[in-house]
């Protein structure tokens, strides 16, 4: 029993990682589906050939499995969209009906426990996928109300820039993070001056792109949706977490074209220094890429979207609502893993900006939740220019200063500080 269910797994990540399997969400998981199927006809073959208790029903989740990884393979994403209505109903059937013939034809209470922890795995899955087909058909309604897709290069990204005013805000969203999440400081920014806020490619309301997101891919496709966009500059760029470092690739890409920054409880740049330049490596048949696919598949079982329900709460509501439909994508979540697994290089890529000169530079920290270390790196990075301010925002936490409305009032007035700074050409205010 435990090598069939071994061997379904192995199998699973071994087909996953063939070359000819293409780096695409529904090829991978018609390549996982047919591993689970081997899994499941192993248990088959040597039930009947070595033992006394022949499984002849486990035949039956084989066929199941491969034949739909086999479809998934062969003809992608349009069998991917049916499928999705039909695989959740038809395997919590499935698994009903197993449960009743593992009772029946499996005498050994050890090898039942083993296939209930497996079928209650299967029963949670089909839920859980049934749950995400309903809220992606109901997704629609969330939709944002303004905004507008442009090209930028094999890909589009989603801008949406509202208010008046120069310098122009550009807002960038932590890690995972999307337009949506900015929905406090958005609006409080707007009121003051022009502010602009996207998502990056794959998440939010933005296509997925060809070439490896890291820092410095993700800030020249930045550069490339404001000037397409019709975005001057001088621009004031403020970046939440892992977007601190993306704005610091920015500013050292395009100095001329950066009047301020803020930095919200950014990450921390690390040595040495990388080249702010795109990578021109291309295509997806990379290890990274087909984990980060492998991973995006807890999206289709309905885990982000159950996540997003217990996390953005906070939001105002129909920022609220946009998260929670834009986070519970599987390109999302790809684009997410993704991010993290490329955090090293964008690391290293911010530290190219090593001087900011006396261009009003702002650094927020959340005063919770971190250790001594990381207000070290606050208080180094906001040396990079000779007008800084360093505050702590004591009571708030990392997320709290983007979500929270009482904390994120504190993130606007840091930006709008900058703003003043730029505008009337005059030091932060102390």
């Amino acid at each position: 029993m435990a090598l069939s269910l071994a061997t379904g797994f192995a199998a699973a990540l071994v087909f996953a990682a063939l070359p000819f399997v293409a780096v695409e969400e529904s090829a991978i998981t018609g390549a996982v589906l047919c591993g689970f199927a081997l899994g499941w006809a192993v248990l088959w073959l040597l039930s009947l050939r070595f033992t006394d208790q022949p499984q002849r029903w486990a035949v039956v989740p084989a066929l199941f499995m491969g034949a739909g990884g086999l479809l998934l393979v062969a003809f992608g994403s349009p069998v991917r969209e049916v499928l999705s209505w039909v695989w959740p109903p038809t395997l919590l059937l499935l698994v009903i009906w197993l449960l009743h013939r593992t009772r029946r034809d499996m005498r050994s209470r050890s090898g039942r426990v083993q296939l209930y922890l497996v079928f209650a795995i299967l029963a949670a899955s089909a839920v859980g996928g049934g749950y995400q087909t309903v809220g992606e058909a109901t997704d629609s309604n969330a939709l944002p109300v303004t905004g507008r897709l442009i090209d930028v290069g094999g890909h589009k990204l989603y801008l949406n820039c509202v208010g008046s005013g120069s310098p122009t805000v550009v807002l960038e969203p932590g890690g995972g993070g999307t337009s949506s999440q900015l929905g406090w400081i958005t609006p409080a920014v707007a009121r003051s001056t022009r502010v602009c806020v996207y998502d990056r490619a794959g998440r939010g309301w933005s296509e997925a792109a060809d070439s490896p997101q890291d820092g410095a891919q993700i800030a020249t496709d930045l550069h490339t949706l404001l000037h397409r966009g019709g975005v001057a500059a001088p621009y004031v760029l403020a970046g939440h977490s892992f977007g601190g470092l993306y704005v610091r690739i920015f500013a050292a890409h395009y100095p001329d074209e950066v009047a301020g920054l803020v930095l919200v409880d950014s990450t921390a740049s690390r040595q040495p220094a990388k080249p702010v330049i795109p990578s021109s490596e291309h295509g997806s048949a990379d290890l990274t890429d087909r984990v980060c696919v492998l991973a995006s598949l807890s999206a289709r079982l309905g885990a982000t979207r159950l996540l997003g329900q217990l996390d953005l709460g906070a939001l105002p509501p129909h920022a609220r609502d946009e998260a929670r439909a834009s986070t519970a994508q599987a390109s999302w979540v790809r684009s997410t893993v993704e991010e993290y697994m490329r955090a090293g290089a964008s690391m290293q890529e911010a530290a190219a900006l090593r001087d900011f000169a006396d261009k009003p530079l702002f650094v927020l920290t959340a005063g919770q939740g971190h250790p001594a270390s990381w207000m070290t790196e606050q208080n180094r990075t906001s040396t990079l220019s000779t007008n800084s301010m360093h505050q702590i925002a004591a009571t708030a936490t990392h997320t709290d200063l983007v979500i929270e409305e009482k904390h994120a009032a504190v993130t606007a007035h840091a930006i709008l500080a900058v703003v003043d700074s730029v505008r009337n050409d005059r030091p932060l205010s102390r």
